[in-house]
């Protein structure tokens, strides 16, 4: 893979960046989805639900945890995680702003 060279962008463009990178794999927009509709932490659940392997999921729960979209805890065997309504509302008014912007297009293709 190519070198990105995200130095190069403003920290607002690589945290958005970020965001749609997260979101931007059907599993844990699944994830996300199921969570959103338990509304309540989910805990073990995934794997059946989704019918991926366990690494596969918690593969995905990691890469969303690590952007903050979820917060989880792990006790032994029991793994918890919920949405972090803080952050989740962050990534909606992040993208928001990105696809508020107007769009003038006078001499397009």
């Amino acid at each position: 893979m190519g070198i990105t060279k995200s130095e190069l962008f403003s920290d607002k463009k690589n945290e958005l960046a970020s965001m749609f990178k997260v979101l931007a794999h059907p599993a844990r927009l699944a994830i996300l989805q199921y969570i959103i509709n338990q509304k309540a932490c989910i805990c073990n659940d995934l794997v059946e639900e989704l019918g991926l392997a366990q690494a596969t999921i918690s593969q995905h729960l990691k890469e969303l945890k690590k952007t903050g979209i979820i917060k989880g805890s792990i006790e032994g065997k029991s793994v918890c995680y919920c949405i972090d309504v803080d952050v989740w509302h962050e990534f909606a008014s992040s993208f928001g702003q990105f696809f508020a912007q107007d769009i003038i297009n006078e001499k397009c293709c």
